[in-house]
């Protein structure tokens, strides 16, 4: 799949707010610093449609990004150590957890992990709390340029034994790189190949 039109649609602080559920949607999600702005510039093809910020926790609301009129890419609030206050944690706990399990139209939520990091478990209880609730999803390893060829394939390795402890099936997985633009086109290949097989209604 070719991405031809990308633009911001909106910012919301509650899943109620978001635009009508009339497109299919696929979210993005993550630890903080986990490179997520960069991986949705990088599939877009646009330097700066999220924007990339070097203090951890820059998005705190849902962002609807409209693409080839087609479908949304949904940017939500990243998770982890960002330096904010327990309230307004607990905020964007509440308001990415309503979206989740609320929006009809999500057809998968990419669930970002940086490949330089042993399994973390912050990122295991979320992934296994969306396999909970039959949330469908897809794990993309970022920052794949940080290590070798050798070292990257280790990485997911060691992720997938973690999985395999609650997992009999494991979700899709992408190794990718903002900087080399890698796993750009099998990300958006599966995109493309779940945009394709909606049934109609």
């Amino acid at each position: 799949m070719d991405i031809k039109d990308s633009r911001f649609i909106t910012s919301s602080s509650a899943h109620s707010q978001c635009p009508p559920p009339d497109l299919p949607e696929f979210a993005f999600i993550g630890r903080s610093n986990v490179g997520k702005s960069s991986l949705i510039n990088m599939l877009t093809a646009r330097k700066n449609l999220a924007k990339v910020s070097g203090k951890p926790g820059k998005t705190q609301l849902i962002n609807h990004f409209l693409i080839n009129n087609a479908w949304y890419l949904v940017d939500l609030p990243g998770y982890g150590w960002a330096k904010v206050s327990k309230s307004e944690k607990q905020k964007w706990g509440e308001m990415i957890h309503d979206y989740l399990l609320e929006r009809r139209n999500l057809m998968l939520i990419f669930v970002l992990i940086d490949i330089r990091l042993p399994p973390q478990p912050i990122d295991m209880e979320f992934i296994n709390w969306l396999g909970e609730n039959g949330i469908p999803l897809a794990l993309v390893f970022t920052k794949a340029d940080k290590l070798s060829h050798n070292k990257n394939q280790s990485s997911v390795a060691r992720f997938k034994r973690q999985l395999k402890k609650n997992w009999e099936e494991l979700p899709p997985m992408f190794v990718t790189s903002s900087m080399k633009i890698e796993g750009r086109d099998r990300v958006l290949s599966y995109i493309g190949d779940m945009l394709e097989n909606i049934p109609p209604e």
